[in-house]
């Protein structure tokens, strides 16, 4: 007998799916100019501004709560949170490098398998780092293309946490990367930022074509440093 799905299961995948667009539009709203630090997010009112029921609302933002881009104070509701302190921001960077660089040393015996892979992750990010450039020279960057960028930017290092091969480490990369969602509320600054991030991928790329085991460590650290630096100097209170 062979098994399938229910029809009752069909409306959960297009639940589930409405959920993450919900969240994708609210991400959009946190993480562009639209709303203040400590402004109240009431589920009615962005119910009725994206046309949806409370249910997906109240299911995004309690995704968004576990990104620490929305607090929820009892009896009040949710508001949006400040961007992270100088402090946070560290911590989260110490985090990012001790997670990565052992996920290049485990990948690094590996290189020639995923060396492809990770060049045309490169390629896509430097791609769309030149739209980025280009629209800061037109004067607006709109949303959109800042979500592109950084999920360009991310694929380039799952590709390195992909094969390091180790299913704890990449458990624990994907917690952290909620919590990176708040790092990109300010992190876009200017083309510098944009360029040198293309530059450091460069470098990682070369580092595991090298066949040097160390190389990749290295520039994976130095990558994770100089965005930990950049990201720094424009933090609040820096």
């Amino acid at each position: 007998m062979t098994a399938g799905l229910s029809d009752r299961s069909v409306p959960d995948i297009d639940r589930r799916g409405l959920r993450d667009r919900v969240y994708d539009r609210i991400l959009d709203i946190l993480l562009s100019s639209e709303m203040e630090p400590g402004a109240r997010l009431s589920i009615d009112t962005l119910a009725k501004q994206l046309k949806v029921s409370p249910t997906p609302i109240r299911e995004a933002m309690v995704q968004l709560e576990r990104t620490g881009l929305v607090t929820r104070e009892a009896l009040k509701g949710y508001r949006v949170a400040p961007p992270l302190g100088a402090e946070q921001l560290d911590e989260l960077f110490e985090a990012r490098i001790m997670l990565e660089v052992e996920a290049a040393r485990l990948a690094a015996p590996r290189a020639a398998s995923f060396l492809p892979a990770l060049q045309r992750a490169h390629e896509h990010h430097h791609l769309m780092g030149e739209r980025v450039t280009a629209a800061m020279r037109n004067g607006d960057v709109p949303i959109r293309t800042i979500h592109d960028y950084f999920d360009a930017d991310n694929a380039f290092h799952l590709v390195i946490l992909d094969a390091a091969r180790n299913r704890y480490v990449q458990d624990m990369y994907a917690n952290l990367g909620a919590l990176t969602h708040r790092m990109r509320q300010a992190v876009i600054r200017g083309t510098s930022d944009v360029s040198e991030a293309a530059t450091e991928h460069a470098a990682i790329l070369e580092a595991f074509a090298s066949g040097d085991l160390s190389s990749p460590v290295a520039a994976l650290r130095a990558h994770i440093e100089g965005v930990r630096a950049r990201s720094l100097d424009d933090s609040p209170g820096a």
